[in-house]
């Protein structure tokens, strides 16, 4: 399916430059709200209602009164809910019994990016069919409904408490966090007002950072994508662990007392382990970058395992094709189907924490039965659009890499879905062979795209 605006996870790009403009975000808001309207059921008298949550990027503001304007002219109401994880407006916009919600994110991005996603009212990514049928009516042009059946817009004041509580209740009820000392990092993102509060009222001792947005400052220099400073934080307050959200909260990585890091497939197989204790799981989904240790580690559980492309919306499809509950990404984004719809950071740490719990003991012997194999990913900026899988010099390096780490690793190149990237990624057992292997791929990448 040819996509024009839309890629892996909905439209991004940078602010002030096509197709995040005003603008466009209008058109969008529109073409989105005339789908919805056409594929409702609503009562007689009634329209449809969305809601519109966003992170922290001083963008958000002005994104968002472009798409209740949208919204508005094509006759559908919009719920705001402001500053707000991603996972919490797939929440809301199911617990409210919404027609869809829509998220103002470009995730672990820069703040000078911003984008747009959508929910189902079920909760979860919209399917490819209804995203192709938004973007047919982008291009369109944008009419307005008579004045007095145009949309209407309510902010919804306590869905920060709806939500907190919401993740509270994935957390068993004859657990606590008492006596445990955990430094969160919110990555100046969604999630401020929000994770330090879910813990807190579990019990633990909290030390936030990344908790201070000014609109420019989420994910620099912390948060997922930069767990140092969680590492660092860790150390100097002597806490038990750390967990590091990412600019909208749907991503976690964890650091133990010792400021060891665990990634998104160690978290997934601590999750996957403890539930295995309870109740046979049927099978893991990861993706094309999942550790082939994990793999590997399930397979001693008698656990099977499939990879789909990279994405959570295709993890979370390939979980709903086999009847699955579990899944994610070595990122951070965790699926825990029996919990939420969705990739959720600060759910998927309670997933780890109750593990932890019942376990006993610390993070590093909880995961003491995984020892990921060493991968290297290097990402090599490439114009949009380069014809990188047939150009001739890229196609016969990775053969070459491929035959040389025949038995011992894999080789994987990908085209990032949010940013102009090639990703070259090797994995192998010999942690030199890797980095070499990677470095001279990603060197013939880089002197191709030229």
């Amino acid at each position: 399916m040819s996509r024009k605006y839309f890629g892996t996870d909905g439209v991004r790009g940078r602010v002030g430059q096509s197709p995040i403009t005003p603008d466009f975000v209008m058109r969008l808001g529109y073409a989105a709200g005339k789908v919805l309207l056409g594929r409702s059921c609503m009562p007689s008298g009634e329209r449809p209602a969305v809601l519109i949550g966003k992170d922290t990027r001083l963008s958000g503001y002005m994104l968002e009164s472009a798409l209740e304007a949208g919204f508005s002219a094509a006759g559908v109401d919009t719920c705001l809910v402001g500053p707000i994880p991603t996972p919490a407006v797939a929440y809301l916009t199911r617990a409210l019994r919404l027609q869809a919600g829509i998220v103002i994110s470009a995730s672990h991005n820069p703040y000078y990016d911003n984008g747009i996603k959508f929910f189902s009212a079920q909760g979860t990514k919209l399917p490819d069919e209804v995203e192709q049928a938004i973007e047919d009516g982008i291009d369109q042009e944008m009419a307005c409904v008579g004045a007095a059946d145009l949309g209407r817009a309510v902010r919804i004041e306590d869905a920060r408490g709806r939500y907190i509580e919401f993740c509270k209740s994935t957390f068993p009820n004859d657990l606590d966090l008492r006596g445990l000392k955990i430094v969160v990092d919110c990555a100046h993102g969604a999630a401020y007002q929000t994770a330090p509060s879910v813990f807190h009222e579990l019990g633990a001792e909290v030390v936030t950072i990344g908790v201070q947005p000014n609109g420019l400052n989420i994910n620099d220099g912390c948060g997922a994508t930069s767990p140092k400073a969680l590492a660092d934080a860790v150390l100097a307050h002597r806490a038990d662990l750390g967990l590091a959200l990412d600019g909208d909260a749907d991503r976690i990585q964890m650091v133990d007392a010792e400021g060891n890091l665990y990634d998104g497939d160690q978290l997934l197989f601590a999750i996957v382990r403890s539930r295995a204790r309870h109740a046979r799981v049927n099978g893991v989904v990861g993706t094309l970058m999942t550790n082939l240790a994990l793999e590997h580690a399930l397979a001693k559980l008698e656990i099977p395992f499939a990879r789909a492309a990279v994405g959570d919306r295709y993890v979370v499809e390939m979980l709903n094709e086999k009847g699955w509950l579990f899944g994610g990404e070595n990122s951070g984004h965790i699926l825990a189907l029996d919990r939420h719809t969705t990739g959720d950071g600060t759910v998927a740490a309670l997933q780890v924490l109750a593990a932890l719990r019942e376990a006993g003991g610390d993070l590093k012997s909880l995961l003491a039965g995984l020892k990921l194999y060493p991968q290297k990913l290097i990402n090599v900026p490439i114009v949009k659009g380069f014809p990188w899988k047939d150009h001739p010099a890229i196609t016969a390096e990775l053969a070459a890499v491929e035959s040389r780490m025949a038995g011992r690793g894999r080789v994987l190149l990908r085209a990032s879905g949010t940013e102009p990237l090639l990703r070259v990624m090797v994995e192998g057992e010999d942690a030199g062979q890797v980095l070499a292997e990677a470095e001279t791929l990603a060197g013939v990448v880089r002197e191709a795209a030229q």
